[in-house]
């Protein structure tokens, strides 16, 4: 249809096109469920394999009632693709989550990740890119109820903050976080379609969409490269559990189903159980890159030199193999630097060779089959279990954290007396089920356990609250994605823990990806500009120099700080969650972590059930009491903050209790109400 050509009433035959498009999706649906895979199968094994396929797929076209099918359209002035003849007919494109066809074939609604797709995020009057304008959608309960055009090669028409755009930002939010794939930004935009290739990293301040330009990223990458990515896997790794259930419907929303979610604690908990914690200062030394070459160190310690000859005795005939060949064998594959478990298969295979060479002078003619039998001869396996004995990662590190000699003798340079007697344990336990072990632990016995044996490489890893891993968390992380690429999200301004990074350039050589490209968003969508100017007040006791980011949306009344007498705070507080609840979508009671009881004893007085961080908000349970330690990533459209000196105070020092409070003042889409009776820290005064 050419692009000029409009109905009478454009609403009217806009919502016939939805109508049809859901129509044309339930039957390519319809079409996936009536295959039958009886006849095009050889085994049963092909048959699962195939029948798990065709599930995804069903999953991944269902109709989502309440998500818009598609939430824009572009009127081309020419024919995508095809010369540019002057009077030629444009192309009308709708954009959706999906792709959707008719029974032709004939698109209904195009994927907004497909190239004729992204003049929708990037067309400007500026740089219409061949478009003749752009029309928006709003919808109510799933039903197209406003549309918006904007007309890009019209001289005579002013640019105008999209007003049905301005509505989707400010949409209330109860459930889990939303993709935000309708309102995506340019400069997002340019970041969620960069290439599979590069590692890139985004240091974006509250608000500016950091996490939603990550899981954006991964669904445009799995778009681009499918079946690469379907042979490697993709991974996003969030902070905690509840930051994790916060985000893991946007992906499934955008029809991707196959991408893994977990913490660093997940990913390297598989080798030993956690039920220990480490002081802080113990946690920080435990996670610093110098524990690398510590267990590298104690790894190869393991390697002793042959002192006697190995004697294979195959037949009448004895091959003699001398102690100082074998120990060239063993000083050439430290010298290579392979993995000690790669090295502990290769010398039965070096020490073989050698008798086979010996065979071949004697006039006989061995085949690989005996220079794989000799590896396996008892003389050979004794001798390479003497010179390079197999090593168990968590007993290793088991042995650094209880034998002060065996830590003396490996960390010597590197770590300092003090320092050892800090990391050691202060019960030493005799096994390693028995041992009380940390989460800063495991990752010792992850980097371990690569020592030995090569950790499995994704094909794309994305890091959310990077700010917050140690060096052996980014080592950890990074042996998940060292033939891959990574997408690494944070705000340096909110890192929270004793460990947290000092630099982008530091966290992203710890990753192993010194390479990657730093981008700095610093425009704001989500949090409104009186609030984020407020806690920006703070930026130059947490992070100098960091850019304050800059907020699109005015909010007037947006934020309210109240005074109140110490013994009223929590009836105040109480008030506070009863006025925001009048307004409409989610609300969050953030507060010192040792405050949440007498907070929730407060509330369960006056009759107010709340809902634990992570768990789904619903039209009918809307307020969450949120633990200022797990605040961070989620937002509410309305925001309670109980006494911030107490947030602050809760850290183990006060810039660390600044950074929390940071993160507690910007979780909030549409109003923030901060209750002290104690002093503001003076940053804010």
């Amino acid at each position: 249809m050419p692009a000029h050509e409009e109905s009478s009433n454009p609403l009217v035959r806009e919502r016939a096109h939805l109508a049809a498009s859901r129509a044309a999706l339930r039957a390519m649906r319809e079409d996936v469920q009536a295959l039958d895979i009886r006849d095009v199968t050889a085994n049963w094994v092909n048959a699962a394999v195939l029948q798990s396929q065709i599930d995804d797929r069903i999953k991944a076209l269902a109709d989502l009632s309440h998500t818009p099918l598609f939430f824009g359209r572009l009127d081309y002035l020419h024919v995508v693709g095809a010369e540019k003849a002057e009077g030629s007919e444009g192309e009308r494109f709708y954009i959706g989550r999906r792709h959707v066809h008719d029974a032709h074939g004939d698109p209904m609604v195009i994927d907004w990740r497909a190239p004729v797709s992204q003049p929708f995020y990037q067309a400007s009057r500026n740089n219409p890119l061949d478009v003749d304008h752009r029309r928006r959608f709003g919808y109510t309960g799933g039903e197209l109820t406003a549309y918006e055009d904007e007309y890009l090669t019209d001289p005579s028409e002013t640019e105008q903050t999209s007003k049905l755009l301005q509505a989707e930002i400010e949409r209330p939010r109860v459930g889990p976080m939303r993709d935000i794939v309708a309102t995506i930004q340019p400069e997002q935009d340019e970041i969620v379609r960069s290439d599979l290739g590069g590692t890139v990293c985004v240091q974006g301040g509250p608000g500016t969409g950091k996490t939603a330009v990550g899981l954006h990223r991964v669904a445009y990458l799995l778009y681009a490269h499918r079946e690469r990515l379907a042979r490697t896997g993709t991974l996003v790794v969030g902070p905690n559990r509840s930051f994790l259930h916060y985000i893991e419907q946007v992906l499934p929303a955008l029809g991707e189903l196959e991408v893994q979610q977990a913490t660093v604690e997940d990913l390297v908990a598989a080798r030993v159980e956690v039920r220990g914690t480490d002081e802080s200062a113990a946690a920080v030394i435990k996670g610093d890159a110098r524990m690398a070459e510590v267990l590298r160190r104690a790894i190869r310690s393991h390697v002793t030199p042959p002192v006697e000859p190995v004697v294979v005795v195959r037949g009448s005939r004895r091959w003699r193999v001398p102690a100082y060949e074998v120990e060239e064998m063993t000083t050439e594959l430290l010298a290579r630097d392979m993995r000690y478990g790669a090295a502990h298969e290769a010398l039965p295979q070096r020490i073989a060779h050698a008798v086979l060479v010996r065979m071949e002078e004697a006039g006989e003619a061995p085949d690989d089959r005996v220079q794989n039998a000799v590896a396996r001869n008892p003389a050979v396996k004794a001798a390479v279990k003497a010179v390079w004995p197999a090593v168990d990662p968590a007993k290793l590190v088991l042995r650094l954290l209880t034998d002060a000699e065996f830590l003396a003798a490996h960390a010597e340079g590197i770590l300092g007396d003090d320092e050892q007697k800090q990391i050691l344990m202060v019960k030493p336990a005799r096994s390693v089920k028995a041992a009380r072990w940390t989460a800063a632990d495991a990752v010792l016995i992850d980097e371990a356990a690569d020592l030995v044996a090569r950790t499995h490489s994704l094909g794309h890893v994305v890091i959310d609250e990077a700010q917050d891993l140690s060096p052996m968390q980014y080592r950890a992380v990074g042996r998940r994605c060292s033939t891959g690429s990574a997408t690494v999200l944070g705000d340096l301004a909110q890192g929270t823990t004793p460990w947290s990074t000092g630099s982008w350039e530091q966290a992203l050589f710890h990753l192993g990806k010194a390479d990657a490209v730093v981008e700095e968003l610093t425009a704001g969508f989500r949090v409104p500009r009186e609030v984020i100017a407020y806690a920006s007040r703070l930026l130059p006791a947490i992070s100098p120099g960091l850019t304050p980011v800059e907020s699109v949306r005015e909010a007037p009344g947006s934020l309210a700080v109240r005074e109140v007498a110490a013994e009223e705070l929590e009836a105040a507080v109480v008030a506070a969650c009863e006025e925001s609840l009048h307004h409409e979508g989610s609300i969050g009671l953030i507060a010192a972590d040792a405050r949440i009881p007498a907070l929730a004893a407060a509330l369960a007085a006056a009759g107010h059930a709340c809902l634990s961080p992570g768990e789904e908000t619903t039209a009918a349970s809307r307020l969450t009491l949120v633990p200022a330690s797990l605040a961070k990533g989620l937002e509410y459209d309305y925001v309670v903050l109980d006494e911030p000196a107490a947030v602050v105070d809760g850290e183990p020092d006060e810039r660390t209790g600044l950074r929390r409070l940071y993160v507690a003042l910007t979780r909030a889409v549409s109003g923030l109400i901060v209750l002290h009776a104690a002093d503001l820290p003076e940053q804010l005064a």
